[in-house]
């Protein structure tokens, strides 16, 4: 019995490569092979959501991590901050599912430039939004930038390590999860249609 003739084996159309099609199966013949970085920037992006709802929703815990004017508006519950974290929240969450989309089976019904586009450029912004924050945050932990006030530790040290930290991460995770789905879903020519 041959690869493609096993039970629970397909073969993937115009390609002879084989899979099981459980994260995904696309064809290229590494079926798998970086799919966990899709489910890696879902974790990120959904965990970070879900403390936006936590504080959202009137959470204290950690809020003493944010520091500055951030946390005295969310300790006052403004009402304008708490709508930003509610919507901050639900971009988070929707990030995860994007990234999910991007490497698993049910993603191929959007299309594809726009699958690639989004992926391509969120990354980006995450990365650099991330990036620059972290980047500056370790210049003043590292004493190389010395800011106009002494720093409040605990919050710069959060942003550093934690909350500043984690887009990049994730913007890291769903760049590779984008060149997953590239690699795995190779343009059609028009004569495949």
């Amino acid at each position: 019995m041959d690869a493609a003739t096993r039970p629970g084996r397909q073969e993937h159309p115009g390609t002879g490569a084989t899979g099981t099609g459980a994260t995904g199966g696309t064809g290229s013949g590494r079926t798998g092979s970086t799919a966990w970085t899709g489910w890696a920037a879902a974790v990120v992006a959904v965990a970070f959501a879900l403390v936006s709802f936590y504080w959202a929703a009137g959470g204290t815990l950690l809020l003493d991590t944010l520091g500055g004017t951030l946390e005295e508006m969310a300790r006052e519950r403004d009402g304008g901050l708490i709508a930003v974290v509610w919507l901050t929240g639900a971009v988070k969450a929707a990030g995860g599912v994007f990234a999910l989309a991007l490497v698993q089976r049910w993603g191929r019904v959007f299309p594809r430039l726009l699958m690639v586009l989004a992926g391509w450029g969120g990354s980006a912004v995450l990365i650099a939004y991330g990036g620059v924050l972290v980047a500056v945050q370790a210049l003043v932990a590292l004493g190389v930038v010395t800011p106009d006030s002494p720093p409040d530790w605990k919050p710069l040290l959060w942003h550093l390590f934690v909350w500043d930290m984690s887009f990049l991460v994730w913007g890291v995770f769903t760049a590779m999860a984008t060149r997953h789905y590239v690699r795995s879903n190779p343009r059609r020519s028009a004569s495949t249609g």
